[in-house]
């Protein structure tokens, strides 16, 4: 959670004086063409590159230069205080101890305390190296969910980088050429949709001329051609003669490259126990031209490199190190810029304080900016509508998932013209093909579709081929000409898949996709088609994945299942328009913010209510209760009725818990003060109700159901009563 100190620091010099990009980031807001996420991010990221100079993690925590933490409101000791104020690296882990997350758990209190006890024990400066990896280069991650627009910010980061470069030449903080890496196995997906940052509107972010200017200066190149040569040869190695061709490279401004990470680390490189082997003098042809285009790469002057989905490429973490720390060896790299929707590692890795005390962390540490997926989902994804089957038979999953998806999203249009989509996942070519093609085949034909509906798409085996026109076909299902509503899928898809109009997934069974990879396979179909839309989404999960997505969801997002599937995303137009027009006027300078007032009222709680009257018989005296009702109680109940009702199903039906008019049942004790009408209670009678409803009168058991009535021998001046979650309210009798 380093990134917290991050964004705080942020906040603050945006807001001083010392900012020098309030007006782009306004141009920007009133362009209105990037979402909120993306615009956070910039705001981030320039800091980064103005304010911190482009440094390393590593010597910026060193510095304090995020420290926040006001030491003299802190209880410390004397010589602590002092030490923390002395040493700024110390005072940053203190901070970084000190924080905590959105359930507010603390990062570390045992690290506080070990700082507050001993802070001279602690290898500071060790510390923060290990856990920024002993990178000596600039590496910062940007972690926004799937759908935030991850492309377009690598887009926007590009132009503004190139923009202050070309202001500034001789600063060492921006970049002046980039390339930008897709991860390996995913080359069938990731580097398509990469490739539109060449539609990316400069002037969504930069003003006129200086957009256009921008843009003249780029030349992008794909770097998606195999090799053809079989001798190290320029002209005939595509890859290599594209940047060859932006000679003399010492001079080179503006390339931005793009390229599938496999062709650049993966490619002839092999690893054995941490040991890199580059082959750099093989006399194979493969292993130098592997080389050749590597070391090209390593010539760019002042490169920034940009890694798409870098959790994958942490898997491959040795191999992209080292081709980094080599380039980074020859002064050409600016920065490593990471993007992802799901930062977080296999396992917990634990960074050592001292010997006693290591802290552990599931997150990639060197996350600078942080986008929350619930956040997405309430503002620019559309609403998942989860259902879990109560069968464990996949082919009636597929059944019940594609009837209902048919039922809801049939005759569903986009305002674009694109239709919905529903992409279902086999964990094999042979099931595809000979059970869940036949059996969609045979729902499609009921609801009056054509058997052409359906797109088969995989890799192809021995038996089953894939089609010619499958990829066609695929790389269209976003535009209106498209008439597929249905895709069957084996291994691909499950990221960097940017479909718009798929509106639901159907995960029918283990093995349909990687067990790490339950939550980006079924958040696919949450990209809005329309902004500002309110679209739905539908995922349909076994019992299996859908325990496997509330694991993911809980551990990565800290949220659960039924937050995530009750996550509202009406955001109206109506609300943009306010906005905009608050926005337009510029009679106050009070920043207004919009709440929805029933997310507010959701959190006010009404005070317990009674109605009741006091009875004199024969000299002795009793308070009945006519009615009670307790907000709290009821908001319990609620919520408990709707989650058993989630998990209900026809075997297992759920009869929800009711409230009598009266409501008497929500009470537990009755007391009667008959001493003072204030002050102390002076309990003179009492009432206890049972779990079986026996009551407990002054203490004695009995086998006597409540009758309504608390009696007194002395005239009752004040009536005590508590509810069944304890909350206690008093009333004058």
């Amino acid at each position: 959670m380093f990134y917290k100190m991050i964004e705080n620091k942020c906040t603050q010099w945006y807001e001083s004086e010392r900012c020098t990009v309030k007006s782009i980031i306004e141009y920007i807001e009133k362009a209105g063409q990037m979402r909120d996420a993306q615009i956070e991010a910039i705001k981030v990221y320039l800091f980064l590159k103005i304010a911190c100079e482009c440094k390393p993690l590593t010597q910026l925590f060193r510095q304090g230069f995020f420290n926040s933490i006001d030491l003299n409101e802190i209880e410390l000791s004397k010589s602590t205080r002092e030490y923390l104020f002395q040493n700024p690296a110390a005072a940053a882990l203190f901070e970084y101890a000190c924080l905590t997350n959105d359930k507010d758990e603390q990062v570390s209190e045992k690290l506080e305390k070990q700082i507050k006890k001993e802070p001279t024990g602690i290898d500071y400066n060790e510390f923060f190296r290990n856990a920024f990896y002993g990178f000596s280069y600039t590496d910062y991650l940007f972690s926004l969910p799937m759908g935030a627009g991850k492309t377009y910010l690598m887009a926007a980061f590009i132009y503004l980088d190139l923009y202050f470069a070309y202001n500034e030449p001789t600063n060492p903080a921006f970049a002046h050429n980039f390339i930008i890496f897709a991860p390996s196995g995913l080359k069938s997906s990731v580097v398509p949709s990469l490739k539109t940052i060449q539609n990316f509107n400069p002037s969504w972010i930069l003003p006129e001329p200086a957009a256009t200017d921008i843009k003249r200066m780029i030349s992008f190149e794909v770097l998606d051609q195999s090799k053809t040569a079989k001798k190290s040869n320029k002209i005939k190695n595509p890859n290599v003669q594209k940047i060859a061709n932006h000679q003399p490279l010492s001079e080179l401004f503006g390339l931005v490259a793009v390229t599938n990470a496999e062709k650049v680390i993966l490619d002839r490189i092999q690893e054995k126990q941490g040991q890199i082997n580059m082959f750099e003098e093989s006399e194979d042809d493969k292993d130098r031209q592997a080389n050749e285009l590597r070391n090209l790469i390593g010539k760019l002057p002042s490169l920034s490199i940009f890694i798409d989905e870098v959790h994958h490429a942490v898997s491959d973490e040795i191999k992209l190190r080292a081709v980094v720390t080599r380039w980074a060896q020859n002064h050409t790299v600016n920065s490593v810029i990471g993007f992802s929707g799901t930062p977080y590692l296999d396992k917990v890795e634990k960074i050592k304080v001292v010997d006693s005390l290591s802290i552990g962390t599931a997150e990639i540490t060197n996350i600078v900016y942080y986008y929350p997926l619930i956040d997405g989902v309430e503002n620019f994804l559309k609403r998942p509508v989860v259902k879990i089957a109560d069968i464990a038979d996949s082919s009636l999953i597929i059944e019940k998932g594609v009837r209902e998806f048919l039922d809801t999203y049939k005759d569903t249009v986009y305002a674009d013209g694109l239709t919905a989509k529903l992409g279902i996942y086999c964990g094999t070519i042979e099931k595809l093909e000979e059970t869940v093609y036949p059996q969609v085949s045979r729902i499609v034909v009921e609801y009056g579709l054509g058997t052409d509906v359906i797109l088969k798409f995989h890799k192809g085996n021995k038996q089953y081929k894939m089609s010619a026109d499958s990829q066609m076909q695929f790389d269209i299902l976003d535009k209106s000409i498209s008439k597929i509503r249905i895709v069957l899928l084996v291994q691909i898809g499950k990221e960097g898949w940017d479909c718009r109009s798929l509106t639901g997934i159907i995960l029918s069974q283990e093995g349909d996709c990687p067990t790490n990879m339950v939550l980006q396979t079924s958040c696919r179909c949450l990209r809005q088609v329309i902004k500002n839309g309110q679209e739905t989404a539908l995922i349909y999960l076994n019992e299996s994945n859908a325990e496997k997505l509330n694991m993911q969801l809980e551990r990565q997002h800290h949220i659960s299942l039924k937050e995530f599937s009750s996550a509202d995303n009406s955001k109206t137009t109506d609300e943009v328009e306010i906005m905009n027009f608050i926005k337009e006027d510029d009679s106050t300078t009070v920043e207004i913010e919009l709440r929805d007032l029933k997310s507010i009222l959701d959190d006010v709680v009404i005070g317990d209510y009674a109605e009741f009257h006091a009875e004199e018989i024969a000299g002795r005296y009793a308070v009945a209760i006519d009615k009670f009702m307790s907000d709290r109680v009821l908001s319990k109940i609620a919520e408990f009725n709707q989650k058993a009702f989630l998990n209900s199903s026809a075997k297992k039906p759920y009869k929800q818990i009711e409230i009598s008019e009266e409501g008497l049942e929500l009470i537990e004790f009755l007391s009667l003060d008959c001493t003072a009408t204030g002050g102390e209670w002076h309990s003179d009678s009492e009432i206890q109700i049972d779990k079986n409803g026996y009551v407990i009168v002054d203490g004695n058991k009995t086998k006597e159901f409540w009758d309504g009535y608390i009696r007194s021998t002395k005239k009752p001046l004040r009536l005590k009563i508590r509810n069944i979650c304890g909350d206690e309210t008093v009333w004058e009798v």
